[in-house]
């Protein structure tokens, strides 16, 4: 078993003798150096087994093996047989479905390309960064048909359609139809087939074993001649797969219904939680005949993941340009002074205007609450400029603003020191900076 270490520090090593699936963002687990891909809650796979494989050794030990002999030819020995191999049957389709791919699309390394927001800021400035927009949701065709799809911010990536995040595997998985914790994995595109057949053959075992044990005390009751009571008194193992297979049996056939007609209708458990097509047309229904070929017929597609591969050391980002404006991912260094409002670009501008008129570094600290004493004309000067500086909101999340100075910032800057100096205002100095008191 390999669960997947914690990053290292950049300059701690080379990725170049790593695997993917030593390098894997996702909460998988894997064995045998990534050729079986597991959930996290893997663990919940063995006690899958045992509730399997106990009974029917049971039913093999106490109940097949007294029928071999009242069954002639070789009948007798072809009920502990097919109890043998359909068990193994069983636990083969849950280890296709719980030790594969379940259809994980590879996230991306570095977000998608920005979009202009509009028409009108593509006249920015050549100093000024234009409002740009990732939009969570895009819409598609497929098919002729109008699909909406969600940007996950995981994965990085526009999920196609059918395809959702999975929270406890944390990977975007295709045609995703839930997370299975009895064999602790992703239920997709890739197992889904797999998933069925092995609920489908745990019904039918347990059918099986719950029939023969019914036959078992048929033979007891006309070979000593007694009621069904004492001869279920007589093989308590009986009594323990009977009532331990009828309760299972509401489970798993169940399950098995319910997916009959999801798979009549070419939808997901998801989608039938979620969406509720009865209601609606569901776009994705192809008749029952043929929704039925598409799921047991067609060729499963390939992992989009080699996780046996070698692990390619991928350069920084490279800058953008979109419309004049610049991004890169050196912008985001400024993302705690732009988050201060005004005392970063007033800071500057008061630093520089001081150096340039009077030659000193002494600057005006006008506080936030000592604001409302300066003059109407000043007050409402400041404030509509400040907003003028506002910060905005850029496509990845984080804020981004114009560093270039304008004109008309170091005129007003100009006005402001220069009516405090003449005017005699209640704070002095030869700057202008504004601070934000804690609250």
């Amino acid at each position: 078993m390999y669960v997947v270490p914690p990053p290292e520090r950049s300059g701690s090593g080379s990725n170049g003798d790593l695997r993917v699936y030593q390098t894997w963002k996702g909460s998988n687990i894997f064995f045998l150096q990534g050729r079986f891909v597991f959930g996290p809650d893997v663990r919940s796979l063995a006690l899958t087994i045992c509730l399997i494989a106990v009974p029917v050794t049971i039913f093999c030990i106490f109940v097949a093996r007294n029928l071999m002999d009242d069954f002639s030819d070789n009948w007798g020995v072809s009920i502990v047989a097919v109890a043998v191999v359909f068990t193994i049957y069983d636990i083969i389709l849950l280890l296709l479905t719980s030790g594969r791919d379940p259809g994980i699309i590879p996230r991306n390394a570095h977000p998608p390309e920005p979009e202009p927001l509009d028409s009108s800021n593509m006249d920015a400035g050549a100093g000024q960064t234009p409002q740009l927009r990732l939009p969570r949701i895009k819409e598609v065709e497929v098919n002729g048909v109008i699909f909406k799809v969600k940007y996950c911010d995981t994965c990085m990536l526009y999920r196609p359609p059918r395809c959702s995040h999975c929270s406890i595997c944390n990977n975007c998985v295709e045609k995703f139809d839930h997370h299975c914790p009895w064999v602790g994995q992703c239920i997709g595109l890739r197992n889904y087939r797999f998933f069925f057949m092995f609920i489908f053959s745990t019904t039918l075992l347990c059918v099986y074993v719950f029939a023969f044990c019914w036959v078992y005390i048929r033979k007891i009751m006309e070979s000593e001649h007694t009621t069904i009571w004492k001869a279920m008194l007589k093989t308590p193992a009986s009594i323990v797969l009977i009532v331990y297979t009828f309760i299972a049996m509401w489970f798993v056939a169940g399950l098995t219904a319910f997916h009959l007609y999801l798979i009549s209708t070419n939808q997901t458990t998801y989608e039938n939680f979620r969406y509720r097509y009865d209601r609606r047309s569901n776009p994705h229904n192809k008749g029952v005949v043929n929704n039925f070929r598409e799921t047991f017929t067609s060729a499963i597609p390939p992992s989009k993941n080699d996780f046996r591969a070698m692990v390619h050391r991928e350069g920084p980002l490279p800058p953008r340009s979109v419309a004049g404006g610049f991004m890169s991912p050196n912008m985001g260094k400024a993302n705690d002074d732009i988050e201060m409002g005004r005392k970063a670009v007033w800071a500057d501008m008061g630093s520089e205007h001081g150096d340039a008129k009077n030659g000193t570094d002494e600057r005006l600290h006008v506080r936030d609450g000592e604001l409302g004493e300066l003059s109407p004309n000043v007050r409402t000067t400041v404030d509509e400029q400040s907003d003028r500086l506002g910060t905005r909101r850029s496509s990845w999340g984080r804020k981004s603003g114009s560093w270039d100075m304008s004109p008309e910032v170091m005129a007003l800057a100009a006005r402001v020191v220069e009516q405090n100096q003449n005017g005699g205002g209640s704070s002095s100095g030869s700057g202008l900076v504004t601070e934000n008191r804690p609250t």
